[in-house]
């Protein structure tokens, strides 16, 4: 969209700098920040990102401005696949070619790519609800060619309601704010510093290591 046509919040980005960014326009992004009351004097502040407004206009109505998130899923194509052509299908075992199936089996593409990618999908749609989206768009994204990295084009594109979406991928709200709460409770009781979370690869085990303050920070003296 044209500079004139986004829309305006009350106060700028705050992480754009124009005489840091060569007066290059800052991305599309708004930076929202809500607070959640979770109960037991617990008060939660979080930073979410808003990628755009969508006017849903219904039969009879001219609709209304509706906040909207976006994000892309991109076809998987065997690093080996030798093919060249622009209709070649994915080489890997039991995927499915989405310019065959993305208009008339997009359930079927979506639900592959769930089973691949369940984390990444639930991350999106567990942001779009802390930002308050009231829509989330995703894009089917492939190469136009298999073994070009670097050209892509959008095969087709589809809104869903996040809070639906959730419950359609099983994705339980209230066990997001309950792991959440888990996690406070466990860190109000420790002294003050910096902790990592690590999810064990082979179990379904969370391991917190107590590391110093300075822990992956990079020195910006040291030249």
């Amino acid at each position: 969209t044209g500079k004139g046509s986004r829309k305006q919040f009350d106060l700028p980005n705050p992480f754009y700098d124009d005489e840091d960014n060569d007066n290059m326009e800052p991305a599309s992004v708004a930076y929202r920040y809500r607070r959640f009351d979770l109960g037991g004097d617990i008060q939660l502040v979080c930073r979410a990102e808003l990628h755009g407004i969508v006017n849903r206009a219904s039969a009879g109505s001219s609709g209304e401005d509706q906040y909207m998130t976006s994000f892309a899923l991109n076809e998987h194509f065997d690093s080996l696949s030798s093919s060249t052509s622009s209709k070649a299908s994915p080489a890997t075992p039991n995927s499915i070619n989405w310019r065959e199936k993305v208009d008339s089996q997009r359930g079927a593409v979506l639900a592959n790519e769930l089973k691949n990618n369940a984390f990444k999908i639930a991350k999106w749609t567990a942001q779009s609800i802390l930002a308050g989206a009231e829509q989330m768009k995703i894009g089917f994204v492939s190469r136009v060619v298999p073994k070009n990295a670097y050209d892509h084009q959008i095969l087709a594109t589809q809104f869903y309601r996040p809070k639906d979406f959730a419950a359609q991928i099983t994705l339980n709200e209230g066990s997001m704010w309950g792991i959440m709460r888990m996690f406070i409770s466990l860190f109000k009781d420790q002294p003050e510093g910096k902790y990592v979370i690590m999810r064990d690869p082979n179990k379904a085990l969370l391991k917190i290591y107590s590391v110093p303050a300075d822990t992956f920070e990079s020195d910006d003296e040291e030249e």
